[in-house]
């Protein structure tokens, strides 16, 4: 397929016309507020769902084990797995036994 770059983000291909690309931005580094009346747990959530509305992790992502995820958010495993279970709730991810956990298509 032939394409022509328009700007960032967007071209042009043959036989398809424009074609627009999700663009990701960063999300900044999780801290946790401990002043705030919110739970860890919950803030690690909304940090994950942010990351996702993001583009960081895109639909068919498998998130990190939770081991990986609390070193990397500096909380407990029990935290992290607590996390996952409102991301579950809300239906913004999705968990396969043995497989791990995966973003939602939406």
């Amino acid at each position: 397929m032939h394409c022509i770059a328009l700007r960032r983000f967007r071209m042009v291909c043959a036989g398809q016309g424009l074609v627009t690309f999700p663009a990701v931005t960063k999300v900044a580094a999780f801290e946790p507020d401990p002043d705030s009346p919110v739970y860890v747990y919950a803030q690690v959530a909304e940090h994950v769902a942010a990351r996702i509305a993001a583009g960081e992790l895109p639909p068919g992502a498998r998130l990190p084990n939770e081991r990986d995820m609390a070193a990397e958010y500096g909380v407990s495993v029990a935290t992290v797995r607590r996390a996952v279970a409102e991301l579950r709730d809300r239906g913004v991810v999705q968990t396969v036994p043995v497989k791990g956990t995966f973003v939602t298509k939406r």
